[in-house]
């Protein structure tokens, strides 16, 4: 079980919101590449990078900021947040992104999505952010009248490698995580490696979280919890 730290980037800051809302943000630091090198330096091996400015206006708005924590790390790196068309994805490849996040796109453009699943598996996760049992969009401003199961079941159908499983409600509240809603979305797959996110407060949870294993648990995204010193880094890896 590998431990990613996010890092949310909105108007050049490191932040952290509350279940999507932007009046409930809190800024962590001025500088996201410094938080980039803190964590490499810690032990990520692997970091969660989302440009909340290009989810809520559908084009990625921080690409110079993710070109330094690429030019400054030596993990992989994971990038979300506006992407929305083949032409975006090739550049953030070109940069050397390493894995690319898909949301929106995955529900208005399904068969602009399937041409990039084809064409780009290994480097394509899919965002399956979950509100009320639905299915939360475009910065999780909107949501569609899609099952969380339905959606699994296409994304193995098209054998996307990777899902992200965001439980909104959840989201830096730092009140626990819902381990049987996640536990019955996931279980839902045989094939996907599952990254779980939203929720997670102490290291008890962290332990929770490790008889998803069975069912496809591959990472686990942790934010608010690590920026407001609840668990240390260190400890989290000892246990995962």
């Amino acid at each position: 079980m590998i431990i990613i730290p996010a890092i949310d980037i909105r108007q050049g800051k490191c932040v952290m919101l509350k279940q999507g809302k932007l009046e409930h943000e809190k800024i962590y630091s001025n500088d996201p590449v410094f938080i980039a090198k803190l964590w490499n330096a810690k032990g990520a091996n692997r970091l969660h990078i989302i440009d909340l400015d290009g989810a809520f206006c559908g084009v990625p708005q921080n690409i110079e900021i993710l070109k330094n924590i690429l030019n400054s790390v030596n993990c992989i790196i994971q990038f979300g947040g506006g992407i929305r068309n083949i032409k975006t994805i090739e550049q953030l490849i070109k940069i050397g992104v390493h894995k690319i996040i898909l949301g929106t796109i995955v529900i208005y453009n399904p068969e602009l999505f399937k041409e990039i699943i084809k064409k780009y598996r290994d480097k394509i996760i899919v965002a399956l952010d979950v509100k009320n049992n639905k299915v939360a969009i475009a910065g999780w401003k909107e949501i569609v009248d899609i099952d969380p199961s339905e959606m699994i079941h296409k994304m193995e159908l098209l054998n996307v490698k990777e899902v992200i499983l965001t439980d909104v409600e959840k989201d830096g509240t730092l009140e626990g995580i819902n381990l049987e809603n996640i536990k019955q979305i996931m279980s839902c797959s045989k094939n996907i490696k599952f990254i779980v996110s939203g929720g997670i407060t102490n290291l008890e949870d962290i332990n929770r979280m490790k008889e998803l294993e069975k069912y496809g648990l591959e990472c686990i995204i942790i934010g608010k919890t690590l920026y407001e010193e609840k668990i240390k880094f260190e400890e989290i890896i000892k246990i995962a």
